[in-house]
Protein backbone atom coordinates (compact mmCIF):
# COMPACT_ATOMS: atom_id res chain seq x y z
CA UNK A 1 0.00 0.00 0.00
CA UNK A 2 1.60 3.34 -0.79
CA UNK A 3 2.31 5.89 1.65
CA UNK A 4 -0.31 8.27 2.37
CA UNK A 5 0.01 11.46 0.94
CA UNK A 6 -1.21 15.12 3.19
CA UNK A 7 -0.90 18.83 1.62
CA UNK A 8 -0.45 20.84 4.00
CA UNK A 9 -1.54 24.61 3.58
CA UNK A 10 -4.43 27.14 3.61
CA UNK A 11 -7.34 26.72 1.74
CA UNK A 12 -7.77 29.80 -0.18
CA UNK A 13 -4.69 30.39 -1.19
CA UNK A 14 -4.40 30.55 -5.14
CA UNK A 15 -1.45 27.73 -4.96
CA UNK A 16 -3.02 25.37 -2.62
CA UNK A 17 -5.55 25.53 -5.13
CA UNK A 18 -3.75 24.28 -8.22
CA UNK A 19 -1.66 22.00 -6.54
CA UNK A 20 -4.77 20.15 -4.68
CA UNK A 21 -6.26 20.55 -8.85
CA UNK A 22 -3.00 18.60 -10.22
CA UNK A 23 -3.42 15.80 -7.49
CA UNK A 24 -6.80 14.92 -7.68
CA UNK A 25 -6.64 14.99 -11.65
CA UNK A 26 -4.22 12.57 -12.06
CA UNK A 27 -6.02 10.63 -9.40
CA UNK A 28 -3.51 10.99 -6.32
CA UNK A 29 -5.35 10.14 -3.25
CA UNK A 30 -4.48 12.71 -0.56
CA UNK A 31 -5.53 14.64 2.55
CA UNK A 32 -5.53 17.67 3.27
CA UNK A 33 -4.41 20.02 6.59
CA UNK A 34 -5.49 23.53 6.38
CA UNK A 35 -3.16 25.02 8.86
CA UNK A 36 -4.62 28.16 9.50
CA UNK A 37 -7.51 26.73 11.00
CA UNK A 38 -6.15 23.52 12.39
CA UNK A 39 -2.76 24.79 13.41
CA UNK A 40 0.01 22.65 13.08
CA UNK A 41 2.10 21.18 15.91
CA UNK A 42 5.46 22.15 17.03
CA UNK A 43 6.71 19.19 16.71
CA UNK A 44 5.25 18.55 12.91
CA UNK A 45 7.05 21.66 11.96
CA UNK A 46 10.35 21.32 13.83
CA UNK A 47 10.65 17.96 11.49
CA UNK A 48 9.79 19.68 8.77
CA UNK A 49 12.76 22.36 9.57
CA UNK A 50 14.74 19.60 10.06
CA UNK A 51 14.58 18.08 7.13
CA UNK A 52 14.46 20.87 4.32
CA UNK A 53 15.80 23.91 6.67
CA UNK A 54 13.47 26.97 8.16
CA UNK A 55 14.47 28.93 5.32
CA UNK A 56 12.86 26.86 3.12
CA UNK A 57 9.60 26.93 4.89
CA UNK A 58 9.25 30.68 6.36
CA UNK A 59 7.60 32.68 3.42
CA UNK A 60 9.40 36.36 3.35
CA UNK A 61 7.55 37.14 0.34
CA UNK A 62 4.16 36.94 2.38
CA UNK A 63 2.33 39.62 3.22
CA UNK A 64 2.26 38.46 6.80
CA UNK A 65 6.30 38.49 7.29
CA UNK A 66 6.30 41.96 5.32
CA UNK A 67 3.88 43.94 7.69
CA UNK A 68 5.70 42.48 10.68
CA UNK A 69 7.84 45.21 13.11
CA UNK A 70 11.86 45.02 11.75
CA UNK A 71 13.08 43.82 15.15
CA UNK A 72 10.89 41.12 14.49
CA UNK A 73 12.31 40.27 11.34
CA UNK A 74 15.89 40.75 11.68
CA UNK A 75 18.37 38.13 13.22
CA UNK A 76 16.40 35.28 12.38
CA UNK A 77 17.53 31.87 13.34
CA UNK A 78 15.77 28.39 13.57
CA UNK A 79 13.87 28.77 17.14
CA UNK A 80 12.61 32.29 16.14
CA UNK A 81 11.33 31.13 12.69
CA UNK A 82 9.78 28.22 14.28
CA UNK A 83 7.92 30.77 16.80
CA UNK A 84 7.43 32.89 13.91
CA UNK A 85 5.25 30.48 11.81
CA UNK A 86 3.44 28.63 14.51
CA UNK A 87 2.48 31.64 15.68
CA UNK A 88 1.06 33.20 12.22
CA UNK A 89 0.76 29.75 10.16
CA UNK A 90 0.15 31.83 7.10
CA UNK A 91 3.95 32.34 7.65
CA UNK A 92 5.00 29.27 6.29
CA UNK A 93 5.52 28.27 2.55
CA UNK A 94 2.53 26.81 0.68
CA UNK A 95 1.81 24.05 0.03
CA UNK A 96 3.93 21.18 1.80
CA UNK A 97 3.35 18.18 0.45
CA UNK A 98 4.51 15.25 2.46
CA UNK A 99 4.69 11.58 0.57
CA UNK A 100 6.46 8.80 2.24
CA UNK A 101 9.74 10.35 3.17
CA UNK A 102 9.71 12.74 0.67
CA UNK A 103 8.76 16.50 1.51
CA UNK A 104 8.17 19.24 -1.01
CA UNK A 105 7.49 22.74 -0.39
CA UNK A 106 6.46 24.83 -2.97
CA UNK A 107 4.01 23.74 -5.79
CA UNK A 108 6.30 22.67 -9.36
CA UNK A 109 4.04 20.32 -11.58
CA UNK A 110 7.28 19.10 -12.79
CA UNK A 111 8.60 18.35 -9.28
CA UNK A 112 5.06 16.36 -8.85
CA UNK A 113 5.41 14.38 -11.74
CA UNK A 114 8.43 12.94 -11.07
CA UNK A 115 7.51 12.47 -7.44
CA UNK A 116 4.57 10.38 -8.51
CA UNK A 117 6.10 8.46 -11.74
CA UNK A 118 7.86 6.80 -9.33
CA UNK A 119 4.92 5.85 -6.99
Amino acid sequence: MPAPVVIHGIKACDTMKKARVWLETRGVPHDFHDYKTAGIARDKLAGWVAKVGWEALLNRSGTTFRKLPEADRAGLDEGRAIDLMLAWPSMIRRPVLETGGALIVGFKPEIYAKTFAAA
